[in-house]
């Protein structure tokens, strides 16, 4: 018995690799599984036939994903909001935004956490809106009055500009890291003469500025009505803005949108700078080759992108002041390209009802060579205060707001809009609904509540 099993199987065995030889497998036709249906798709660090390596697979042939130079202003508004439309000239971006899923996800869930820690905080159904008071390209500037639900400080009656601005539009203006910079530099700076910064905050769709608010109006407003302002009047202005600029420079910013429009009049008549929507922060030896600003007081240095640093500022103060003694700047025309060569070319023509005195300081103000130009040695905005021009200036006693202003504006109140355009005061005060970017990661941390604003100003 043992023995026929044993030959049984050496049969079964003997036929079976018979068979298995002669046995063929044919493939289903085009039911082949692609790689990325398997495990996902390529990652950029896989796809090495990818012209960009650092750039996701999605954002190939998107130009939208580049953040662009800031771009230049051609239509003014006299706007607490920020930039007026803009054009871009420059093609060169200074990085791209990588769109990973993975990361986007872990993003949006850090927002989300700061947007429900903020809650706790500041929010804006923490502000009561009474009125606008300025517009620009990405959103409104409101009159606000700060409710009791949050009030740790016992200022519920707090008047305030709320700064308005809808991400949806600043990303799709390549604007996020200017959004981003102008909160971070108003976080840094505290100066007598610069609008003060008191809360920041985001929801999904917006972000929040809460500043103080300077009921006087903007300086443009009282230029304009007046027509032009004397040299004692202008000089009480300028040294303020001298000062406000040159500690900007000390703490390595550059404000770069230097104008009528953004300085502030406040019911004592003292300016105050605000809208640092273009401002940067820049060391001494470095220089910035984007092409930003307001066309009339452009530096030539940026118009020829040439590269400019803090000397910028300073031209710009030089233009500004030549309007406050004139009425108008000293380069003007309807052309864009015929004023930007008159801006390069162009002697500047001093008026010759203006002192001796102030025709020195703009010439050397408006220096077209950056190297040249009054501020630019180590010295900066001291050098510029030494000025004979400013010979009756007493510079700490500016500095501690000791010298009172000839003029003031007709503030009935702290919550006075009377000295801002009716063109804003007179829009609907509401805080209009604005969809939701898709991707939430852009304004991380732009969370901010200044350290005891009454107490330390007591």
């Amino acid at each position: 018995m043992i023995s026929t099993s044993s030959s049984q199987k050496k049969n079964l065995q003997s036929l079976l690799a018979t068979n298995l030889k002669k046995l063929t497998i044919t493939p289903p036709p085009n039911n082949d599984f692609e790689f990325a249906e398997v495990f996902g798709p390529l990652t950029p660090q896989q796809q090495h036939h990818h012209p960009n390596p650092t750039q996701s697979p999605s954002s190939t042939s998107s130009p939208s994903a580049f953040l662009g130079d800031p771009q230049v202003i051609h239509t003014r508004s006299h706007s607490y909001v920020g930039p007026s439309p803009r054009y871009t000239l420059s093609s060169s971006p200074p990085f791209q935004i990588q769109e990973i899923q993975e990361t986007e996800t872990e993003n949006e869930a850090e927002a989300e956490a700061e947007e429900e820690e903020a809650k706790t905080k500041f929010g804006p159904e923490d502000f009561e809106i009474m009125r606008v008071v300025g517009k620009g390209a990405f959103g409104k500037v409101f009159l606000v009055r700060r409710n009791g639900r949050n009030d740790e400080e016992g200022d519920g009656d707090g008047i305030f500009a709320m700064k308005v601005m809808r991400k949806d539009t600043i990303i799709k203006k390549n604007h996020v890291d200017y959004m981003k910079a102008e909160r971070n530099i108003l976080t840094k700076v505290v100066h007598p003469f610069i609008v003060q910064l008191r809360y920041s905050f985001q929801t999904k769709s917006k972000l929040y500025l809460i500043l103080d608010f300077v009921n006087g109006g903007h300086l443009f407003f009282h230029l304009y009505r007046q027509g032009i302002f004397s040299e004692d009047q202008a000089r009480f202005y300028t040294a303020e803005i001298v000062s406000a600029v040159s500690h900007l420079h000390k703490c390595g910013i550059v404000h770069r949108d230097l104008k009528p429009e953004n300085i502030l009049v406040d019911a004592d008549g003292h300016v105050m700078l605000t809208d640092f929507g273009l401002a940067k922060e820049i060391d001494e030896s470095s220089r910035s080759n984007s092409m930003c600003g307001t066309t009339e007081y452009m530096a030539p240095e940026i118009l020829q992108s040439k590269g400019h640093n803090k000397d910028a500022d300073w031209w710009s103060i030089g233009i500004l002041l030549y309007e406050m003694l004139t009425g108008q700047p000293p380069f003007t025309h309807a052309n864009r390209q015929k004023l930007h060569q008159r801006i390069i070319q162009e002697k500047v023509k001093l008026p010759p009802f203006l002192s001796t005195e102030a025709h020195s300081l703009l010439k050397g103000l408006l220096q077209k060579e950056p190297s040249r130009r009054l501020g630019s040695s180590p010295s900066g905005g001291d050098e510029i205060k030494k000025h004979k021009w400013f010979r009756s200036i007493n510079w700490k006693k500016l500095e501690a707001r000791e010298i009172q202003p000839k003029f003031k504006p007709d503030v009935s109140g702290k919550d006075c809009t009377a000295n801002f355009d009716q063109c804003w005061t007179t829009m609907p005060a509401d805080d209009s609904p604005a969809s939701t970017p898709t991707a939430g990661a852009h304004f991380e941390g732009y969370t901010y509540v200044a350290p005891n604003p009454w107490l330390s100003s007591k």
